[in-house]
C-alpha cells in the first residue's frame, strides 16, 4: 500500500511539470507551419498575416502586439501566452 501511495504521489507531482514543458514559440522567427501547429485557431491565412505583419512593421516588441493582426484577439493570446515569446 505504501508503494502505491508513493507512486501516486510521484505521478501527481510530475503531471504539472509535464504540462508546462511545452517549447516556447518565437513569434518573430516562427514559420507558417510552426505558427499553425502551435497556436490553436491560427490557420494558413492567419499565419501568413502574422508573418506579413512582422515583415511590414518589424519584429513584435511584445506578444500583445499580435492583436494588431486581423483575426487575432486578446483571448487567443491569453490562451497561448505561456508558449509564445518575442525572443529566444
Amino acid at each position: 500500500m505504501k508503494l502505491i501511495n508513493t507512486l501516486l504521489l510521484t505521478l501527481f507531482l510530475t503531471l504539472p511539470v509535464l504540462g508546462f514543458s511545452a517549447e516556447s514559440i518565437n513569434i518573430n522567427t516562427a514559420n507558417k507551419e510552426t505558427l499553425m501547429s502551435a497556436i490553436k485557431g491560427v490557420g494558413e491565412k492567419k499565419a501568413e498575416a502574422i508573418i506579413a505583419y512582422r515583415e511590414t512593421n518589424g519584429p513584435f516588441k511584445s506578444i500583445d502586439e499580435l492583436t494588431n493582426v486581423k483575426g487575432i484577439g486578446p483571448e487567443m493570446i491569453d490562451k497561448h501566452r505561456e508558449i509564445l515569446s518575442t525572443s529566444k
